[in-house]
């Protein structure tokens, strides 16, 4: 039965390797081909016959003698199969290969094909249940599968971001992309593509910035960028400093063996061959400058680590030891003195005389313990300081050869006959200290009047410092906030001095860099952020139960004051701060959540309402409070920006805003940043305009600009005020005149109805 079994699984691969032949002959059978074996290899056929069958649809989708129109017809049958493929539990990683192939070479056709059928959501379905199995499959899969998903990534980046257009009027001849997605698309969601596409892209480029990066990702990491680097010149530039900033020199750890050293010179030239790629292409690419300097920095990184150990040993530097005799007269250098060392006398030498170089009497004879050791702190620092170091080298030399001399002498020496004793056998227990133990490894006594001069160290008890006294918690707090005062010196002068690497060495860690790793301002400013949120954690109460507790509120914890300190710091120069605020509040409004969810896990049923102590809404409203009276027209990039990052707007916030609109000359700037939130951030829309229809009807000044902002998105409140108040034009006076010229410019500048006036200007 088995042997049965076996011939007919014979005969059906030679049946379908006859069909391959025919389609490769005549690519007219493919359709008529593709149909008939979809059967006879989905999910309930044998592995032989899956694996043949993955390989040739795989083959199929990407040859260029099939059109795409016949491939666009073939793509539902096909993605059904692969999907139920994908659904077995036994993973084979040749199917697997073969799959994830077929699912890239179809992915632009089943985009397109979805632009232009909407109603066809099954097919879309499959691409998306196929592109999800991927994508988690991708990192613990084996490596032929991991370089098949890096090929798929590539080709969802540069379908979901937007492409040139280069022929409006012929839509069908245009590349697959964004760009060719209409605006309304009832399956299609632009934001949702685009946010994707770009986390698809940083998890593609952190390859280059892990601490041991894999060569054959890394290599085909490389080739398949090189695609989007020609055809999507938006994120070209990223991918290129993301390159740029990646040494594969510096990515391998010692040992050096062959097989890193092949490694390393694989990837550089990989590297190489991108970048001349890109600059053969576009030769006035403005980082070609850049480009040439990578590739130079690759060539020498590579001679100086990888081929040190194949190459021959190099000529010693200039000079070896000293100066070299036969080099001085050439180099014209002045001989350094050479140190003149008195013969030692004749008889027992003490340990004085064994140390002393010197012939000055007055010198050798003068006794130093009549200096206090303080004062000998102070000469001595100094004087080792400015020693001459090849005087140095030459006295240690002459120490160490009359040391090794009077060693000998000793060891030639006849040993000295000992009378016996009565108790032969006794040996007494002597268990000396440290230094007596240094002293014990070294020859016997050179001399019997040294010996009586040593001092007695056996009668010497071990020192051990006693414990320091219990810190009081006023203490305890002082001396934190001394430290917090120290780190807040750190992150100033750290902000002040320059930075010549930026832009030339620096490199983006992103996700994978460490909070505290790299000692710059950012680095500091994260861990006093993290000392005020996260260590105190669970430690603090709510302000309700410390009521009675008035020392504690007047006397701050360590935590509520590098709060205070960091306030104090934003607000010193809150237009070059911005960054430290945003940083601070991300991590306020981070532990305010997760101490609300730890809070909700312990809570049982017999328990009270959990009361948890939250600071991020108390802060962000202090430092709104505190730099919104020196704002002017001239920050409405900075202004958005803080609203844009901070993690939540909440109600309280929104009214902050509409302040500003109190001030005739700051309406703009409270109608342009309402209007970023209301576009940009959808959970905060609502109550952004509940807000500006407060601002459209308290004050008149901003009428002009807000209603503009709400006849797009709320026009019946401007349906509801036109009744009440007719328009008086000739009653307007002229700062209401200028302020409506200006909203109405600055309204008309960014981009129309689209576009918010502020959302190209603000920094990413």
């Amino acid at each position: 039965m088995a042997q049965a079994a076996a011939n007919h699984l014979v005969e059906q691969i030679a049946q379908l390797n006859a069909a391959r032949n025919l389609v490769l002959g005549d690519a007219a059978f493919y359709p008529q081909i593709v149909n008939g074996i979809i059967p006879i290899i989905g999910a309930h056929a044998r592995l032989e016959l899956r694996r043949w069958g993955s390989e040739f649809l795989a083959e199929t989708f990407a040859s260029p003698a099939l059109a795409a129109t016949q491939k666009e017809q073939l793509a539902p049958v096909v993605l059904q199969t692969a999907r139920e493929i994908l659904d077995l539990p036994e993973g084979d990683t040749m199917v697997m290969k073969h799959i994830v192939q077929i699912a890239a070479s179809l992915y632009p056709l089943a985009f397109r094909h979805i632009i232009n059928h909407p109603q066809d959501s099954a097919l879309w379905e499959n691409m998306t249940a196929i592109k999800q199995d991927i994508l988690r499959r991708w990192d613990t899969s084996p490596y032929p599968v991991k370089m098949c998903c890096i090929k798929f990534v590539q080709r969802v980046v540069q379908v979901q971001t937007h492409g040139p257009i280069a022929d409006p009027r012929r839509p069908e001849q245009n590349e697959t992309s964004l760009a060719i997605v209409p605006k309304n698309h009832p399956v299609l969601t632009l934001p949702h593509l685009e946010a994707e596409a770009s986390g698809l892209l940083d998890r593609l480029l952190s390859v280059f910035q892990e601490d041991a990066s894999d060569p054959i990702l890394v290599n085909a990491t490389l080739n398949c960028l090189a695609v989007l680097i020609r055809s999507r010149p938006s994120i070209g530039n990223k991918i290129i400093n993301t390159i740029l900033n990646f040494y594969p020199a510096k990515q391998v750890r010692p040992p050096m063996t062959p097989t890193t050293r092949v490694s390393v010179k694989s990837m550089e030239r990989t590297a190489r061959a991108l970048f001349i790629n890109v600059m053969k292409r576009n030769p006035n690419h403005p980082l070609a400058g850049r480009m040439q300097q990578h590739i130079e920095r690759l060539m020498q990184s590579r001679l100086e680590i990888v081929d040190d150990a194949s190459r021959k040993r190099g000529l010693p530097a200039e000079p070896t030891d000293g100066l070299d005799n036969a080099k001085r007269v050439r180099l014209d250098a002045q001989t350094p003195p050479v140190l003149k060392v008195p013969p030692l006398p004749a008889g027992p030498i003490s340990w004085a005389q064994l140390y002393t170089l010197t012939e000055d009497s007055g010198l050798s004879s003068f006794d130093v313990n009549q200096l206090p050791a303080d004062l000998l702190v102070k000469i001595a620092v100094p004087v080792l300081a400015r020693v001459d170091q090849f005087a140095l080298t030459q006295a240690v030399e002459a120490i160490r050869t009359r040391y090794k001399t009077l060693c000998q002498q000793q060891a030639a020496r006849p040993p000295v006959a000992v009378a016996e004793e009565e108790d032969d056998d006794y040996e007494p227990e002597y268990q000396p200290m440290d230094a007596s133990a240094a002293a014990a490894e070294q020859p016997e006594t050179i001399s019997a009047e040294v010996a009586d001069l040593q001092p007695d160290l056996v009668s010497l008890g071990p020192f051990v410092l006693p414990q320091p006294p219990p810190l009081t918690e006023d203490e305890a707090k002082e001396i934190g906030r001394s430290a917090v005062g120290r780190v807040f010196e750190m992150v100033t002068a750290t902000a002040m001095a320059p930075n010549p690497a930026k832009g030339k060495g620096q490199q983006h860690l992103g996700f994978s860099r460490l909070a505290g790793s790299t000692f710059d301002r950012d680095a500091w400013v994260t861990l006093l952020a993290r000392l005020a949120t996260r260590a105190p954690a669970g430690l603090e109460v709510d302000d309700k139960k410390s009521e009675q507790n008035v020392p504690a509120r007047r006397n701050p914890t360590i935590s509520n004051f590098i709060r205070e300190s960091l306030y104090r710091h934003i607000l010193e120069d809150f237009r070059a701060r911005v960054n430290v605020g945003i940083m601070w509040l991300n991590e306020e409004w981070y532990n305010d959540r997760v101490q609300m969810k730890y809070a909700a896990s312990q809570r049982t049923e017999e328990d009270e309402e959990v009361s948890v102590l939250l600071h991020y809404d108390t802060w962000v409203l202090r430092l709104l409070d505190g730099f919104l009276p020196y704002l002017d027209s001239r920050d409405t990039k900075i202004f958005i920006r803080f609203l844009s990052e901070i993690p939540e707007v909440t109600i309280p916030i929104t009214k902050r805003v509409a302040s500003l609109a109190k001030d005739p000359e700051r309406v703009n700037l409270c109608v342009q940043s309402l209007l970023y939130l209301i576009m940009f951030r959808p959970p905060a829309r609502e109550i952004c305009l509940n807000a500006l229809e407060d601002v459209y009807n308290t004050y008149e000044e901003s009428r002009p600009a807000a209603g503009k902002v709400l006849a797009r998105w709320r026009p019946q409140s401007i349906e509801q005020q036109q009744p009440q108040q007719p328009p008086q034009p000739e009653q307007k006076t002229l700062p209401s005149r200028i302020a409506a010229a200006e909203g109405d410019a600055s309204l008309t500048n960014g981009g129309g109805q689209e576009q918010a006036p502020a959302a190209s200007s603000t920094p990413e």
